[in-house]
């Protein structure tokens, strides 16, 4: 394989196979970021889903809670003991 020499006006010879390092460089970078906010979003949606299911178990208790001591229900008819 031949590298051919290309002539810059602002940073004179340079070789074309650096060029292509650099653009092959800044391409893995670039997907790199991308791969770890893919990694991140995934990690967020996944904490929504089990707050989402934490928080409809906790109403869940809340409403039994609540319709077990309600105060507007008439008062259960005791048998006495004598």
């Amino acid at each position: 394989m031949r590298i051919s020499r290309q002539t810059d006006l602002k940073t004179g010879p340079r070789l074309a196979a650096s060029k292509h390092a650099e653009n092959g460089m800044a391409t893995l970078v670039f997907i790199t970021l991308l791969a770890i906010m893919m990694i991140l979003v995934t990690a967020e949606a996944r904490a929504l889903f089990h707050l989402h299911r934490e928080v409809k178990f906790l109403e869940q208790q809340q409403i039994k809670r609540l319709i077990g001591n309600s105060t507007n229900a008439p008062a259960a008819a005791r048998p006495e003991s004598k």
